[in-house]
C-alpha cells in the first residue's frame, strides 16, 4: 500500500493557500497537481477509462480527468463554491483526442486549469477545445456544437 502521507501532504499544501486570493489558489493548485506524472488508465488500472479519487491520483498519478477531479476537490476544500467549478470533457481538436479540464469561474469569467498548460488561462484564449459536457457535484451540462 502507498503511504497515506500523500493525503496529509496535500492537506498541508492546501492549508498554506487558505488565506491567499482565489487566483493565487487556482494557480498554485494547478501547479501542484500538474507536477504529478501523466499515466494512462490502461497502464495504471488495466482498463481503458477509470476516474480516480484524489487519493488514488495522489498515490498513483493519472490521466487528464484525474488531474481535473483532484483540482476540483482542492478548490472545494479551499471553499470555492460548487457553482463556480466545472469538470469539462472535451475534444482536443489539435491532438484529435478526448480530454478533460477544470474550469473555474471568477467574477463570472471562466478560467482553465489544464494538465497540458502550466498556467491558469482565460478560457477565451483557447480555441482548439470542443466541449462535450460539463459536470460538478450537483449538475451536468450538455454542450452543443455552434
Amino acid at each position: 500500500d502507498p503511504p497515506i502521507c500523500h493525503l496529509m501532504e496535500w492537506h498541508a499544501f492546501l492549508m498554506t493557500l487558505k488565506d491567499k486570493d482565489r487566483m493565487t489558489q487556482l494557480q498554485e493548485v494547478n501547479r501542484y497537481m500538474n507536477a504529478h506524472p501523466y499515466i494512462l488508465d490502461i497502464v495504471n488500472w488495466g482498463v481503458a477509462d477509470y476516474w480516480e479519487t484524489p487519493k488514488e491520483f495522489l498515490d498513483r498519478n493519472g490521466d487528464c480527468e484525474d488531474y481535473a477531479i483532484s483540482k476540483f476537490y482542492s478548490m472545494r476544500t479551499l471553499g470555492m463554491d460548487n457553482t463556480n467549478l466545472r469538470i469539462v470533457v472535451l475534444q482536443d481538436m489539435n491532438l484529435q483526442v478526448p480530454h478533460a479540464i477544470l474550469v473555474a469561474y471568477l467574477d463570472g469569467k471562466p478560467y482553465v486549469l489544464d494538465n497540458q498548460i502550466p498556467e491558469v488561462v482565460s478560457a477565451d484564449i483557447i480555441h482548439h477545445y470542443r466541449p462535450f459536457y460539463s459536470i460538478n457535484e450537483k449538475h451536468w451540462w450538455l454542450h452543443r456544437p455552434n
